[in-house]
């Protein structure tokens, strides 16, 4: 699985006109499935989300998670983090994962994140979405669980 999470002010997803889902102070997830991830990749994936130190202490350091500051998640279906480009100009999608196994997956996520008493909105699985998002630092950050550290 591939993340790309924003430490956000704010940040909304609109499906055609409708907002789907908005956050104040938070992180807002780009989630991207691929092929052979399993459950082991989400916990892995959840869990360096929700204790990653990147929001300020005090003293201006990163010391504190999401979860220690009481913010929420924004989690937008993001297919394309799986593009590549290594080949021609136009992306091969290879990489990700079938859109139904997809979604099933995208779906625990949240499930799973609200389980762990985190405040979590989405967009639409598969659907056109404007995402708005003041990105507070800027603090971006990209994890991929082939990429883990046993």
């Amino acid at each position: 699985m591939r993340a790309v999470i924003q430490r956000v002010s704010s940040a909304r997803v609109e499906v055609d006109g409708e907002i789907t889902g908005a956050i104040e102070r938070g992180l807002l997830v780009y989630l991207g499935v691929g092929i052979g991830d399993g459950p082991k990749d989400r916990a892995y994936l959840l869990d360096k989300i929700l204790n990653a130190r990147i929001f300020e202490n005090l003293e201006g350091k990163f010391d504190r998670s999401v979860l220690d500051v009481g913010g929420e998640l924004l989690v937008v279906s993001q297919f394309t983090l799986y593009g590549d480009l290594r080949r021609g100009r136009r992306p091969s999608f290879d990489g990700a994962l079938r859109p139904e196994e997809a979604e099933a997956m995208y779906e625990a996520f949240v499930h799973e994140a609200r389980a762990r008493g985190v405040g979590v909105a989405t967009g639409r699985f598969r659907a056109h979405m404007h995402v708005s998002s003041v990105n507070d630092g800027p603090v971006t950050l990209w994890l991929d669980t082939a990429k883990a550290a046993d």
